[in-house]
């Protein structure tokens, strides 16, 4: 099993002002957590390009791509909403961003590797066709599973996304594409408040309650999502990686734990290598205790590589 490594130096000069929650450290904890664990001396590094505009018009409307470019600011910060901003190189690190995605169904789908983490942000999961929102600028999951499908002729492509806040940016645009489907689980209520009632059939949204333990998880996994996935037989898994459902982690209520991660990981691999020859893009969303994002990441990059 091959196991690549996706990150870029772009992704750490974005940022949203002092004390904001999605901030640079998130990208260093976790490189430097898989650096002194020992997992990247068995993985092959690659630095993200930067997505084309080809690339991300396969998920967004075209003016949405030269909105946020238009949007970027030579100096100081430019406000999307109240919690998202732009600096200077936000730009970059969002082409970046989505363009680690493109490269890692690339490597899979050419079996340079069987599966890919993705260390970078801006996160992606809440970017709708057209409109930047929740610190995301371009939806990167689905930049590469369009890529896969639309340039790499994949058929079909699976999405599990376990960020607690509800992929509302993914559903807008996969939402009725039958060679996708999209499973996911998150906190209800909490922004953006939405994905209680699914907007079409390829969708399997698992609202949890605040409060919801690691139990809650994979009771969702193993009665909604695998009888899914088994049903669906994905030829590459995409995940969007979000870690702030972690009992750690204070912008939400629910319970996860370190374990409750690796656990999920290892059904999905399993998953992969029933029906999709082993092959994983994995790519971060949220996350926002320091530690706890370290610790999670490291035993999710752990199943993903079987150490």
């Amino acid at each position: 099993m091959k196991f690549a490594y996706i990150t870029h130096p772009d992704c750490v000069r974005h940022e949203m002002g002092p004390h904001h929650p999605e901030c640079p450290d998130r990208v260093t904890v976790i490189d430097n957590r898989l650096r002194a664990s020992g997992l990247l001396d068995f993985a092959a590094t690659h630095e993200a390009p930067a997505a084309t505009f080809e690339q991300l018009d396969r998920a967004h409307a075209h003016t949405h791509v030269l909105e946020v470019q238009a949007l970027a600011p030579h100096q100081g910060y430019a406000a999307i909403d109240p919690d998202t901003r732009m600096n200077p190189y936000t730009w970059n690190a969002a082409l970046r961003a989505a363009g680690a995605a493109v490269l890692a169904a690339e490597l899979v789908h050419s079996g340079s590797a069987t599966r890919v983490f993705c260390n970078v942000r801006p996160p992606g999961h809440h970017a709708t066709l057209s409109a930047a929102m929740g610190f995301c600028f371009f939806n990167n999951i689905a930049v590469g599973m369009r890529h896969a499908l639309d340039a790499l002729s994949v058929a079909r492509v699976a999405l599990i996304d376990f960020d607690v806040h509800h992929g509302n940016g993914s559903e807008d645009i996969v939402a009725g594409d039958d060679r996708i489907l999209m499973l996911s689980t998150f906190q209800s209520p909490l922004y953006p408040y939405s994905g209680e009632a699914p907007s079409a059939d390829n969708l399997v949204n698992v609202a949890l309650p605040p409060y919801s333990d690691g139990a809650a998880l994979r009771a969702a996994v193993l009665e909604r999502w695998l009888p899914a996935l088994n049903d669906f037989q994905p030829q590459m898994l995409f995940i969007s990686a979000g870690f702030d459902a972690h009992v750690e982690d204070g912008i939400s209520q629910l319970r996860w734990r370190d374990d409750d991660y690796a656990w999920v990981t290892r059904e999905l691999v399993t998953v992969a290598n029933h029906h999709a020859q082993g092959r994983i893009v994995s790519v971060l969303e949220g996350g926002y205790a320091i530690g706890a994002l370290a610790r999670s990441v490291e035993r999710h990059v752990r199943e993903l590589m079987g150490i």
